[in-house]
């Protein structure tokens, strides 16, 4: 299995995974680790070629531990992603083994489709792409204001390990950071990165956050719309991949702005226990 071989949500992970991690190609899956970053779940995964059986469960929770848990202690959860697309496959034996499975919506934006936000606002909003120097620490604690079902101590260390990652690739030219300034107050932020750095790239958004104060005022729709336009303009892709929650109320604001899902990819988690008991 190769990543040439991935669908496009999986694929543009791998611009990430391959600055900061590990990639082992087997016959029937990816093994991907991230020692430096090793509580990142989605940075230490099985992906697999095909849809596994329902039987199959305990197969693959073995094989994750045996490949990525014994080399690093630390990576104590499970992540087994699937490249072939979601077709409500219904697997009870992997939930009942502790597994959620995650169903996500992988959207497209193409050139000529990106649509100009309806809304507006009557604070002073001003999007721009963050300061490396001297404001990474106030995006990672705008990301770490609302954090659910994860130790927040823990989390807040694998956030500060991720930046470095995101750094990197910064450095190359591959990712920017953007933020939303409201009032002269940080509000919200998201990240963009890119295959190459090139005209006719794939772009693929990063995690886009609203402080909880900040909420339900335009200000993830200005910012989306922005970056998509960063993305399109500035950096000439090709096409901008978002992968969304189908079930969230922001994947509407997605498709306002003209992102068109075309295939739903499909995962299973294990939380550390550490994260589970918070």
């Amino acid at each position: 299995m190769r990543v040439d071989d991935l669908r496009p949500g999986w694929r543009t992970d791998f611009t990430m995974h391959g600055v900061a991690g590990v990639v082992e190609p087997h016959d029937d899956c990816l093994v991907v680790r991230t020692p430096s970053n090793p509580t990142f779940y989605w940075g230490n995964l099985l992906l697999l070629r095909d849809a596994p059986r329902d039987d199959d469960a305990g197969l693959w929770v073995a094989r994750f531990e045996r490949e990525i848990t014994r080399r690093q202690p630390s990576s104590d959860h499970v992540a087994i992603g699937i490249n072939e697309p979601y077709a409500g496959q219904h697997l009870p034996a992997w939930q009942a083994a502790g597994l959620e499975l995650h169903v996500n919506a992988v959207m497209r934006l193409l050139p000529g489709q990106l649509v100009a936000p309806q809304a507006s606002t009557a604070h002073e909003v001003i999007v721009r792409p963050i300061d490396w120097a001297t404001e990474v620490d106030d995006i990672i604690t705008l990301e770490c204001a609302d954090v659910h079902g994860f130790e927040p101590v823990a989390y807040r260390a694998y956030r500060e390990r991720l930046f470095g990652h995101y750094r990197v690739l910064h450095a190359q030219g591959l990712a920017e950071w953007f933020g939303v300034w409201c009032d002269g107050v940080l509000a919200a932020d998201c990240g963009l990165v890119r295959d190459r750095a090139a005209p006719g790239a794939t772009a693929r958004f990063q995690r886009v956050a609203t402080h909880p104060d900040w909420r339900r005022r335009g200000l993830a729709r200005a910012l989306v719309h922005s970056v998509g336009r960063h993305a399109l303009q500035a950096w000439q892709a090709a096409e901008v991949i978002m992968v969304a929650d189908p079930d969230d109320v922001a994947i509407q604001l997605y498709r306002s702005l003209g992102w068109r899902e075309f295939e739903r990819e499909w995962c299973f988690e294990r939380r550390s226990a550490r994260d589970r008991a918070a």
